[in-house]
């Protein structure tokens, strides 16, 4: 097993214990679409200068022919910046390229939980994604791409707490939210451990994030606590087990008859998705105590992109009818 595989397991462990940069245009203008770019058929790739970072950020959509809805896909820890975008590990565009709705990833944002940062981190620079994704994405795409002002979003692994926290902070702006795998945890020591681990393997100080222990910040943003938030928002809401499921064989395209790979994701993929139930145990309880519907997905499986797919395809009867399409 490799380092980072040793590191992931060693990082799962301790919390079950405890229960592109680009040069960009003057700061001071605001936020606008620098370039549109045909990528064939209804896919695009838009490059949008963020004035809340201060730089540009690639943007693939997928825009039906008239106006539509928008659903939002965040990309897991890494941004998409190295083991790549939805669009490089699932169906995304063959699946919606007849759904009325457009599709919107923006391209970065490793381990930045998609959030607003209290301070600039040295390694990953400043991180504002909640200001970019609620203020300043959403009417440039609108305007553009004649979007009709409903909008869902989804996120897996640790985008997946991002998609509900979003929601939370953003009341009204999302009709569904899809959390396919995630920990909507972070307020409780076990779930800060994590969350600073994660961190961690890029480099980054979660201190940087959402400030010390202290800082009421790490429970504004936990789902579970603020699950009340969530009353009116259609809920997708996954996780695995652990143990093998349907992607986890030798003959899963996936793993591609790699012996290797199969055991790593069934080492830290199984031992990730643990942690992932319980956390997402604890979503469930809160949501059922208040009386909140949510579609839940309790399934045999790991952490791993073919359950994300699943996911996606799943989630989107539930999606469709919140956004009326």
């Amino acid at each position: 097993m490799h380092r980072l595989s040793r590191y992931l397991v060693a990082l799962i462990a301790t919390f079950a214990a405890l229960a592109p940069v680009t040069a960009a245009a003057d700061p001071g203008d605001g936020a606008s679409i620098v370039d549109v770019r045909p990528l064939g058929g209804r896919q695009y790739e838009v490059t949008v200068y963020s004035a809340a970072m201060n730089r540009t950020i690639p943007v693939w959509v997928s825009h039906p022919n008239g106006p539509a809805p928008a659903l939002y896909l965040l990309n897991a820890v890494d941004g998409g910046e190295t083991g790549g975008p939805w669009t490089n590990r699932t169906d995304v565009a063959q699946f919606f390229s007849d759904k009325p709705v457009n599709v919107i990833t923006p391209i970065g944002g490793r381990a930045s939980f998609y959030t607003d940062w209290v301070a600039d981190d040295p390694t990953l620079g400043r991180n504002q994604w909640s200001t970019f994704l609620i203020h300043e994405l959403p009417p440039l795409l609108e305007s553009r791409f004649a979007m009709t002002g409903r909008n869902a979003v989804a996120g897996a692994s640790m985008s997946a707490t991002s998609a509900l926290d979003l929601a939370i902070q953003a009341p009204g702006m999302y009709q569904a939210v899809g959390s396919f795998s995630g920990c909507p945890r972070t307020a409780d020591a076990a779930a800060r451990t994590y969350v600073r681990s994660t961190l961690e393997l890029f480099g980054a100080n979660a201190a940087n994030m959402w400030g010390g222990d202290d800082n009421p910040a790490w429970s504004a943003h936990d789902p579970v606590l603020n699950a009340g938030r969530l009353r009116g928002v259609a809920l997708y809401i996954s996780a695995g087990n652990g143990v093998l499921g349907v992607h986890d064989s030798l003959t899963d395209p996936s793993i591609g008859g790699n012996v290797n790979t199969l055991t790593d994701r069934l080492a830290v993929g199984g031992a990730m998705e643990t942690v992932v139930r319980g956390c997402t145990d604890s979503l469930v309880g809160a949501l059922d105590s208040l009386g909140i519907p949510a579609q839940v997905v309790y399934r045999n499986g790991t952490h791993a992109w073919p359950y994300w797919q699943d996911d996606m395809h799943d989630s989107w009867p539930l999606f469709a009818g919140a956004l009326g399409v």
